[in-house]
Parts: structure tokens; sequence; C-alpha cells
């Protein structure tokens, strides 16, 4: 069977419990170190904490055992690149790592081009293990969803936003997700530019507007209907609520819990972000809370939490 090696970044004062669920919801596990092999093939630019990717055609005991391997399966690359990613586990030095660069590079086949590459290579060590494969970056292209019109300073971050979607469907596009206090479009815009089929509730007109207008700044059709969450008899897989916390539209903790209720009915799974602890209410609605974090953004703590029906 095939393996990957995801090579990850975050910044561990503030991104690591997100990361972690993000990297359980999508691979099953956390990662002990800053790497992940899984026999599970995404798509780096998905995540944004996942920084490179390898697919792993060759692994051995010793780089020289990887090139005698390259060579005896004759693996050609035209105008190729090798770069080595550095695990955090058993990592080699710099010395060696420019020793392995050349020993891989002289046994594959082809003519190399460090400025131009059509083809990128990665190598690593991984604890004991050598692996040689196909190397793909994040492209980050998601970075540019920051010039959206319209934001507001308590709104998810992109990254969070980012995060939240993947939680949401792990490796399941064909989910059917709803925001459904959307606000100007921040989970939208994330699970749209990930092809995933989402729809927006916004109860404030004008809110609703502005989040219309972010989707259509970023070419993505409308999803948002100016409504009540309340009055919908829709049903959907999941439910991405992130609290309403009164800054814009006013709210109680009646009003907060009746948004619980109704997302009950909506979708059997619910990834709740939330200032106020909710834990005891959700549990007598009938949800398991499967997991949970804590996020911060400007000494604003919100946490985020994957709840399930039964």
């Amino acid at each position: 069977m095939k393996k990957f090696f995801y090579l990850i970044n975050y910044n561990s004062e503030r991104d690591e419990e997100l990361c972690n669920l993000e990297m359980e919801s999508i691979f099953g596990y956390v990662p002990v170190f800053r790497h992940i092999i899984s026999d599970i093939d995404t798509n780096p630019s998905r995540s944004p904490f996942i920084k490179e990717k390898i697919t792993i055609l060759l692994s051995g005991k010793s780089i020289e055992e990887i090139a005698e391997n390259i060579t005896k399966n004759n693996i050609s690359f035209d105008r190729f690149k090798v770069a080595y990613l550095k695990s955090g586990n058993n990592d080699v030095s710099y010395k060696e790592r420019l020793a392995a660069l050349k020993t891989v590079g002289i046994a594959v086949n082809g003519e190399a081009d460090i400025h131009n590459p059509k083809a990128m290579l990665g190598v690593s060590k991984i604890g004991d293990e050598w692996i040689f494969g196909i190397l793909e970056k994040n492209d980050f292209k998601w970075h540019g969803h920051d010039e959206r019109p319209y934001s507001y300073s308590n709104a998810l971050t992109l990254k969070c936003a980012k995060a939240i979607v993947n939680i949401a469907v792990g490796n399941d596009y064909s989910l059917k997700l709803i925001d459904p206090c959307c606000g100007v479009g921040t989970v939208l815009v994330e699970a749209l530019d990930l092809g995933i089929n989402i729809k927006g509730y916004e109860i404030n007109p004008q809110i609703a507007e502005n989040a219309v207008k972010n989707l259509e700044y970023f070419g993505f059709q409308n999803v948002v209907e100016n409504r009540d969450m309340t009055k919908s008899d829709e049903k959907f897989d999941v439910v991405i609520l992130d609290m309403p916390y009164g800054l814009f539209t006013a709210t109680t903790e009646e009003v907060q819990k009746s948004l619980l209720r109704k997302a009950k009915d909506l979708a059997p799974k619910l990834v709740l972000v939330e200032t106020t602890e909710f834990d005891d209410y959700l549990k007598s609605l009938g949800y398991n809370i499967v997991n949970k974090c804590t996020i911060s953004k400007n000494n604003f703590k919100r946490h985020i939490l994957v709840c399930k029906i039964g």
C-alpha cells in the first residue's frame, strides 16, 4: 500500500490544539512529532498546518540503499530538483543532508534543474528510516482570502476557518454542510474553495449582504440565505455553528440554547465554536462530545467542540 509523509508546522503556543484536532480528523491520530505518515492521500493545500507532502516511492535503512534502488528501478524525472525535509525525529546534520541530496540526485535518471524544476523530489529521515519520493508543497493560495472586502475583528481567522472545515468533513467531501450563523462568510469561503457543498444562513440582512459580496469577490456562487436558522426545516450532514457573541446581533443564553436545539434537528454532527461552555446542555440534548480544543485570538478564547448525536 502506498504511503505518504506529511510535514506539519504550527505556532506551538497558539495553534497546537487546533492542529492536533485537524490532524486527528483527517488522519485518525494526533502526531507525536511534527509529521505524519499515512496511507491517506490528501492535498497538502487543504490544511493550514500541512506544509509539504512526500508521496513515498522508496524507503530504506540508509541513503545508499535508497540510491541503489533508484538506480535498480530506473527512476527517471526530467528537470528535477531534490529537497530535504527535516522531520524533527532523529534528523541528520546539515553536512549529511547535503551528502544525501547529492547521492540521490546522482542516482535519479534525468537532468537536474535547481532553478526551474518540472519535478520536485523529497528526501527525509524519520527515526532510523530514510524515505524518498515526489514532493508537493502547500501552495498557500488560501492566504489570498484575507483580501475579502468585508471582515470583522471578531470573525474566525482564515487558519481557524480552514481547519474547522477539515474537522467537519474529515475526508468525506460528499457531506452537505450548513453554517447557520455564517456572518460575512469566512467559513463558507474556505469550504467552497475545497469544493464542499455548504450553505449559509445569516439573520442580519446587512451582514448577509456582505457575505454575498465576499463570495462574489472570490468568484463563488451565492449560498447565503438571509434567514433565521430556527425556522429552517432543511437537513444536512454537519452543522458548523460559530455561536453568536452578541456583538452585532443581540443574543442571550436562552437564544444560544435555542440554536443548539435547532442544530440537532439540522444534522447529526455539530462542530461548535463557543466562548461560553455548553457541555452539560449539549449532553442533555443527546450529544456526545467526541473531541474539543481551545483557540485564542487577541486574548479572546474560543472552544471548538466536535459533537455527535447518539
